[in-house]
């Protein structure tokens, strides 16, 4: 349905709700849209929401605890089509939203607010949330996910309800607000970013935001949704670091720069090849997982290894490279056996013995890995 829905998350905001609930009421009334105020209460227990139903705000209740939990709960409780969430805190001009709505009009489906463009009041924001929270974990959402937002926290945001609900976002916390943003990128949403101002909270109490504890949700959310980064990338390059290592160390003791490599920086090389090698299995595997099962939107890259990989395969991969150390095994000990067990502690049959173990566990790890995939991709 065309119109306007102004959303607000609440737990306990008695001291604030008038407040904000009247500059959202001047908001959309100067629209010109039909629309509502929509309070998504979640356990107030200070008389805020029979405040709001006082003054003509639609109030549902949430019942699972969470700042996520109550905007996601409101968003799908919405009755229009353009959707502008805010605070119940005061901290937010929603007496001011047009810019928001203008960008919803030329077609964008995420509008986010940047209070580092509009303006941060003295007092509004804590020292470290204004000058390293936000900052680098805006600046870690830019990096690995390409996308033009200054301010991932900002809690001002419009944006079209067909659109966000399609995104099945998850998270019940505080980094509800990174999901939204991570999964309308990868979704090839079309998103944009207005100055807004933030100011200080009207209320008496501390806020429900923890720093640390909200800081780090938003961190390991980031991490996870981005398996190129978190495993894939330093898998290639312990893989790549070991494999030149043992190259190096193979035929013998090397000498760099002054520093001597043997026979321990040998068996150090085959165990970062090994750390590698399953660390890029993990990020084959958690990419599969969390596109199958709607974590993450399904991409180009999953849809390619889905169509040429098959359990079959991976099988074969498995077992060749099992059987390649075994055969290989028995080398090495009628080698042993036939010079009487002379060469048992030699230099060259610990690197041979260093291939053997490689190949006996590589082939475990991709055999194994290959039922998981295959697993995860019966849903």
């Amino acid at each position: 349905m065309i119109g306007l829905t102004i959303l607000l998350p609440c737990l306990n905001e008695a001291e604030t709700i008038e407040s904000v609930i009247e500059n959202a009421r001047s908001s959309l009334k100067k629209s010109g849209l039909p629309g509502e105020i929509l309070v998504a209460d979640n356990g107030s227990t200070d008389g805020s929401k029979e405040l709001a139903v006082q003054l003509g705000a639609r109030v549902v209740d949430v019942p699972v605890k969470g700042y996520g939990s109550a905007l996601s709960h409101g968003i799908n409780a919405s009755l229009f089509d353009f959707v502008i969430m805010g605070d119940a805190d005061d901290s937010y001009a929603l007496d001011d939203i047009d810019h928001f709505l203008e960008k919803l009009d030329a077609g964008f489906d995420l509008v986010v607010g940047n209070r580092f463009q509009g303006g941060i009041q003295e007092g509004a924001m804590p020292w470290l949330h204004k000058y390293l929270g936000n900052p680098i974990l805006s600046w870690l959402g830019r990096l690995l996910f390409k996308v033009p937002i200054g301010d991932f926290h900002c809690g001002l945001r419009g944006f079209r309800r067909v659109s966000i609900q399609r995104l099945n976002l998850k998270s019940t916390g505080m980094e509800f607000a990174s999901e939204m943003i991570v999964k309308a990128q990868l979704s090839n949403l079309k998103i944009v970013e207005v100055p807004t101002i933030l100011k200080p909270d009207g209320r008496s109490r501390s806020p429900h935001l923890r720093t640390w504890r909200d800081g780090w949700r938003h961190l390991v959310f980031l991490l996870a949704s981005s398996p190129r980064f978190l495993f894939l990338y330093p898998g290639i390059f312990l893989f790549s670091l070991g494999f030149v290592g043992s190259l190096l160390t193979f035929s013998g003791p090397i000498d760099l720069f002054n520093y001597f490599f043997d026979s321990n920086s040998y068996l150090f090389s085959i165990g970062l090849i090994l750390i590698g090698l399953q660390t890029i299995l993990m990020s084959i595997l958690t990419r599969i997982f969390s596109s199958n099962y709607g974590m993450l939107p399904r991409t180009k890259s999953v849809s390619t290894f889905e169509k040429h990989f098959t359990l079959e395969r991976g099988i074969v991969l498995g077992i060749f490279l099992l059987i390649l150390s075994i055969v290989g095994f028995v080398v090495l000990i009628a080698d042993w056996t036939g010079d009487g067990f002379e060469n048992f502690t030699s230099s060259e049959s610990l690197r041979v013995s260093g291939v053997i173990i490689l190949a006996l566990l590589s082939g475990i790890q991709i055999l194994f890995g290959s039922f998981f995939a295959a697993i995860l991709q019966t849903n």
